[in-house]
This record gives C-alpha cells, sequence and structure tokens, in this order.
C-alpha cells in the first residue's frame, strides 16, 4: 500500500469553495487560502448563529502504545461513513503541531484511505494560526519584560514572574534559561522559561473564545506575574491586549479543508492533551453543529486525558451536551497493554489480549460515569485472527456496550460503514444524559482527587509542598470553583509511564500548579510530564526533504 503523503498526494482534491457550497454555503462566507484551504467569515458565524445544531459525537480511545490506536484516522473514516450514508457530516478536529511532526509522533492528518488533506499543508504551517499564537505570546512576554525594564510601576516581583515564551517545537535546551545578560540597557537579569506553543495559555484561550470580545476579555484575565506583595500583575495592566488581540484576529476564524473524499473538515485550535487540555476549538465545533445533520471531533490521546478535559472543560464552559462516544482501540494495543513485545504483536495471543483487555475496560466504566452512550470500535490490522476480533466483541457486548469494526485506514468511507450505522442506531435509540464528572462547588484539592480516583484509578493522590501553597493562594484569590486540567503521561492511566494496563494501588503524585486564569482552568503537573517536549535520538525531521519541484517527502 501506498505511504500516507504519496496517498494524500494522489487525492483528487475539490475546489474548497465546492466543498463549502455542499453545506449550502457561498463564495461570500469564506476567506480563501488558495485553492484547497479557506477561513470562515465572521459574518457567516454571526448568520448561522440560531440554526438548530446537529448531533455532537465524541471520538476518544484507549491509552496510546506504540502499537497504534487510530483514533484521528477513526474520527476521518467516520466521517466518510457518515456522508456516504446520505448524513450531512462534519469532521472537527485539531491543527498539528510542528513539534512531534518534526519529532517522534509524526503529523496529526488521519492515514491510509482516511486523511484530511492537503496533508503536508496541514502538518506545516496551514493558514499560520500557531505563528499567531505564538507572536501574541510572545509579545506580552516581551511587553513584561520591558515594563521591568523601564521602571516597573507594577511593582511586579522579578522571581514571580510566571508568564513564558513559547515555541511551536520540541526544544529541551529551552525549558530553563536566563535572559537579560549583557549591558544594562538588554534588560533585567532573569531565569525565564519556554513551553511549546499548544501549551500556552494563549492556545487554550483561543480554543475556548466565543468571539473576539471574550478573546479581548480573557486575554485581559492572563496572570503574567505577582507583586512584591503578593498581588497578580494581569495583562491588561501592560495595555498587552489590544496588540495581542489584533495578532489573532484571523486565527480566531475557524478552517475549512476537506478528507480524501471530500468530507468538509474544520480544523482549527491544537492543544496537546497531556500537557493541555486536548480539544479543538469551541468555535469551530459550535459551528460545525450549525452547519452538519452530525458532528463528529475528537479529543487528545487516551479517554483518561482527552475525553475527561473534552467533558468537563470544554462542555462545561461551552455548554456543549455530546450525543454520543466513539471509544477506538485495536487488538495490537489491547495486547500490548498485556506485555507483549512490540515485534510480537502480529501473533495470535489471546491470554495476552485477555489480560491488556482490562485498559479498555476501565476506558468504558470512565466514559459511562458521563451517561453518555457509547460505541467500541477496533480499528482492524491485516493481521488480527477471527479469535482475537470475536473475543474483544462479546467482550464489549458483555458489558452493554455497541461493537463495530472500522476498516477505514485500508478502505476509507467504505471501511467504516459498520461503524456509521452502528453510531446512528445509538444516536436514534439512546438518549444522552451528560453530565461533567464533578461540581464546580468542590474544593481544587477535591477535584484533583476526584479526577484521579474515579478516572486513573488511583488509590490516593499527594501534593509537594509548593502545589498546595499554590492552591491555596489560587483559592484564596477566588479562582477556586474553575475546572482542573491535569497534565500527565498519555502512556498509562498513572502517572508513571511504564505502568500499562490497569494499574491498581498507586498514587498520584502532583507537584506543580498554576492558574490558567484567561483560559478559565488551573493546570495541574503530574509526574514527570514536561510542558516543552525534547526530540528523540533520530527525530522524524530528518527524513522530511523537498524536490525541486517542491513536492515534500518523508511526512507521516
Amino acid at each position: 500500500m501506498k505511504s500516507d503523503i504519496e496517498i494524500a498526494r494522489g487525492a483528487n482534491l475539490r475546489p474548497i469553495s465546492e466543498v463549502a457550497s455542499s453545506l449550502g454555503l457561498g463564495e461570500d462566507d469564506l476567506e480563501l487560502y488558495g485553492r484547497y484551504k479557506a477561513k470562515f467569515s465572521d459574518s457567516l458565524i454571526k448568520r448561522v448563529k440560531d440554526n438548530k445544531d446537529g448531533k455532537l459525537v465524541l471520538v476518544t480511545a484507549i491509552n496510546p502504545t506504540p502499537a497504534g490506536e487510530g483514533k484521528t484516522t477513526t474520527t476521518v473514516g467516520l466521517g466518510q461513513a457518515l456522508n456516504l450514508l446520505g448524513q450531512k457530516s462534519i469532521i472537527a478536529l485539531r491543527e498539528p503541531s510542528l513539534g512531534p511532526c518534526f519529532g517522534m509522533k509524526g503529523g496529526a492528518a488521519g492515514g491510509g484511505y482516511a486523511q484530511v488533506v492537503p496533508m503536508d499543508e496541514l502538518n506545516l504551517h496551514f493558514t499560520g494560526d500557531f505563528h499567531a499564537i505564538t507572536s501574541a505570546n510572545n509579545l506580552l512576554a516581551a511587553m513584561l519584560d520591558n515594563h521591568l525594564h523601564q521602571g516597573n510601576s507594577l511593582n511586579i516581583d522579578p522571581n514571580q514572574v510566571v508568564w513564558k515564551r513559547c515555541l511551536d517545537m520540541n526544544d529541551r535546551v529551552l525549558r530553563n534559561i536566563v535572559v537579560g545578560l549583557g549591558r544594562k540597557a538588554d534588560g533585567l537579569v532573569r531565569e525565564d522559561h519556554f513551553i511549546i506553543t499548544v501549551a500556552s495559555e494563549i492556545m487554550a484561550i483561543l480554543c475556548l473564545a466565543e468571539d473576539i470580545d471574550d478573546l479581548k476579555t480573557r486575554l485581559g484575565n492572563i496572570i503574567v506575574a505577582y507583586t512584591y506583595d503578593g498581588k497578580p500583575v494581569f495583562a491588561r495592566e501592560l495595555d498587552a491586549v489590544g496588540a495581542m488581540a489584533a495578532l489573532l484576529k484571523d486565527a480566531l476564524k475557524p478552517n475549512l479543508v476537506q478528507t480524501l473524499e471530500n468530507t468538509p473538515a474544520i480544523i482549527h485550535g491544537g492543544p496537546f492533551a497531556n500537557i493541555a487540555h486536548g480539544c479543538n476549538s469551541l468555535r469551530a465545533t459550535k459551528l460545525a453543529l450549525k452547519l452538519a445533520d452530525i458532528v463528529v471531533t475528537e479529543a487528545g490521546f487516551g479517554a483518561d486525558l482527552g475525553a475527561e478535559k473534552f467533558f468537563d472543560i470544554k462542555c462545561r464552559i461551552g455548554d456543549l451536551k455530546p450525543d454520543a462516544v466513539v471509544l477506538v482501540a485495536t487488538v495490537r494495543a489491547l495486547k500490548y497493554n498485556g506485555g507483549v513485545a512490540k515485534d510480537k504483536l502480529s501473533e495470535e495471543n489471546l491470554e495476552a489480549l485477555k489480560s491488556g483487555i482490562v485498559n479498555l475496560e476501565k476506558h468504558i466504566e470512565n466514559i459511562k460515569k458521563f451517561n453518555v452512550p457509547l460505541v467500541v470500535t477496533l480499528n482492524k490490522f491485516s493481521t488480527d485472527t477471527e479469535a482475537e476480533l470475536s473475543y474483544v466483541e462479546e467482550f464489549c457486548k458483555n458489558l452493554g456496550c455497541e461493537f463495530a469494526l472500522s476498516e477505514v485506514w485500508e478502505h476509507g468511507g467504505k471501511g467504516g460503514l459498520d461503524l456509521a450505522n452502528k453510531l446512528l442506531t445509538t444516536l436514534e435509540t439512546k438518549t444522552s444524559s451528560f453530565r461533567p464528572l464533578y461540581e464546580e462547588e468542590l474544593s481544587l484539592t477535591e477535584k484533583i482527587e476526584k479526577i484521579a480516583t474515579e478516572i486513573y484509578g488511583a488509590s490516593s493522590v499527594s501534593f509537594e509542598k509548593a502545589a498546595l501553597t499554590e492552591l491555596n493562594k489560587i483559592e484564596s484569590l477566588g479562582y477556586g470553583n474553575l475546572p482542573i486540567c491535569i497534565a500527565k503521561t498519555q502512556y498509562s492511566l498513572s502517572d508513571d509511564p511504564s505502568k500499562i494496563g490497569r494499574p491498581s494501588d498507586f498514587n498520584v503524585n502532583v507537584r506543580e500548579v498554576y492558574i490558567s486564569a484567561g483560559a478559565g482552568f488551573v493546570v495541574v503537573l503530574t509526574g514527570s510530564i514536561l510542558t516543552m517536549p525534547g526530540l528523540p535520538k533520530r527525530p522524524a525531521a530528518v527524513d522530511v526533504d523537498v524536490n525541486e519541484d517542491g513536492l515534500i517527502s518523508g511526512l507521516f
């Protein structure tokens, strides 16, 4: 079979204006970025705001493994299959980050015959949204340091500056730096830090803002530092909001592209789920709901991270009520969770499958806590045996779950018809009674403990002294009612990536806490999770090239 980029390059793309016309939209509703990409106009968003909402379907997965799960591939293939069945469907996804694209994970446009295209442009600069976010973030950092240099009239304590610079690249040497070295004119010497753009508060704000006014309010509410007497200093006090909003005004508009089968795909925003809230923009999702009968969206990594944050942060802030969940697994990943080495996953091993399926079982239990109907799908590989497939199907049915096989990687939309039909049956026969996991009135520590014990399965939670101090400080400032965004390894239900399957009797250690007052949540760092990743020993970037005709190779 051809590589992903070869398949994408051979796609029969329609002009993006034709894709929009399938949604009943005209050229005045778009701002074109070439022939195959566009942003939606603000006038369209205002015009359709009173349309009836379609159904909202979340695609999530078990914990990721080196064996692969195919969550985005399933999302894209499901959207294509729904359109084959005559449903007016839109896919709503996050934008890829350059960090993993050139690092270890690769791109984020699906795979095989279930891809979003143009794949190379989507995975690289796309429409410039991430550059705008990075620029707005670093403008605020520059204005903060300039304020310190120009007399510090706000009485900011340089040792309590909490705003970090950002870059959309995995660059470990920038995690901890010193700025202002040199002459007096070069600024105040202090310790500083970089985070990856997808972990920045600006990214979260863009993805949660309703409109430009809400964006500016949230930007103004960013806490950049504290004074010598412990009072928060906000971005609005640096007079930075207007300029930041000007940089973000186009980035705030959702992007329209298409799949290999010309299904409309709205791609907007891209916070990571292991270190941020892991969902595409609220604006994109709400617009999709006004334009389609069924919106298929996804949340990053496993359901313990992306789905929990989708439910407890995005749905809470945006007043969304999801109608169904599709939970993706693979036989290979389940066997890996059962202890099988990566090079042995193609061999039938029912005992390992039985041992590893507990990971899927826990995620099923977790989704049920939110009272949303569930369909489990197996992303089928050619090495899967009938005995293995039957075992997983029977296991899911015994838990009361609808089950479907997915072969969208190999067959595109046609390979997702079984899943699409099972989803439609679920939407027609079952009613969602969605509710978040926790109430806003709980204390911050109670919310953290509830997520850790009920979703991760932890037996206890410990807090380092500095984390407890910060939690108390956040509550004293009046932010105790905010939701929690836990940064945790994606590879395990626990905060230890080596504990695969369904670990039990473990402790989750909270080592750092900070407030994202503009975004509207409290970030909690656990284990050894980092907000600025590093490149692996052999980065994916070494395989990327471009020829004299401008054709890019090596992306995956």
